[in-house]
């Protein structure tokens, strides 16, 4: 398997695990919920397809994800303490402009980077969020309950069900997934998104019933773009070649070097 050496940086009293390969542009990918940078960009070959076609590819681990430190403290998790966590990576390695790309939850804190950091995020790339960026913690209580109950076959909502058994199957720590889980999930207002000025690639399966329609962000974003995948839900989408396609389309007309 595809694995780089996992590297550790201190932010906000946090160890935060982050890999990186390549040269050339630098793209940051922060990966969903329950996920890690391993299971969310290395598995399904987007270091490979990055790294092929020229780019640095840094992916962190999020707090309470993968390597890096867990808390029980859903104030932890905000976006914007998780934002500024990627922010902070990019200055640990001396990184003055990126491209980023999020999916899910990483979706929702790349906008709040590109909110905070404009002048540091050169594009950003939204995988598997529209309009559910503006829908709050309530949208998912019953992922919270499906993580906390101790017996999963007392589960009955879809939904629950499913990001319950990624979790098992990633044996992650439940607690920690349920604080982050109710922390993380700020909404984004209209006029927030309103003001995202650099150019974002919007990308939804067309089976996604999770990120919400991605028409509508489209049109709130100023530089915004669509691409859908064919018969792909939220799962399946992140590995698509038509994603990969896209994505290497959108960076390579949207180049750093153009603008210094």
């Amino acid at each position: 398997m595809y694995t780089n050496t996992i590297q550790f940086f201190q932010h906000d009293g946090f160890c935060l695990a982050f890999q990186e390969e390549g040269q050339g542009e630098p793209i940051l990918l922060i990966h969903g919920f329950s996920s890690s940078g391993q299971v969310n960009w290395v598995e399904p070959g987007w270091f490979k397809t990055l790294t092929n076609a020229g780019y640095r590819v840094i992916a962190i681990d999020n707090r309470g994800h993968g390597y890096s430190n867990k808390s029980y403290n859903p104030a932890v998790y905000t976006p914007e303490r998780m934002a500024s966590d990627a922010i902070a990576l990019l200055y640990h390695l001396g990184i003055e402009k990126a491209h980023i790309m999020g999916y899910s939850m990483g979706a929702r804190i790349s906008a709040f980077m590109a909110l905070r950091v404009p002048q540091v995020i050169h594009t950003a790339i939204f995988g598997g969020l529209g309009m559910n960026l503006m829908k709050g913690g309530d949208h998912w209580k019953s992922v919270v309950e499906a993580l906390m109950v101790d017996d999963a076959k007392r589960i009955t909502n879809a939904r629950g069900m499913l990001f319950r058994k990624f979790a098992d199957r990633m044996k992650g720590d439940r607690r920690a997934l349920s604080a982050c889980i109710i922390g993380a999930t700020k909404k984004m207002m209209p006029d927030d998104i309103r003001r995202i000025t650099v150019p974002v690639l919007v990308v939804v399966g067309t089976r996604d019933e999770i990120a919400g329609q991605p028409q509508p962000l489209v049109a709130l974003l100023s530089k915004g773009e669509l691409l859908t995948i064919p018969d792909r839900d939220h799962m399946l989408t992140v590995g698509d070649k038509i994603y990969k396609n896209g994505v290497l389309n959108f960076l390579r007309r949207h180049k750093i070097c153009q603008n210094g």
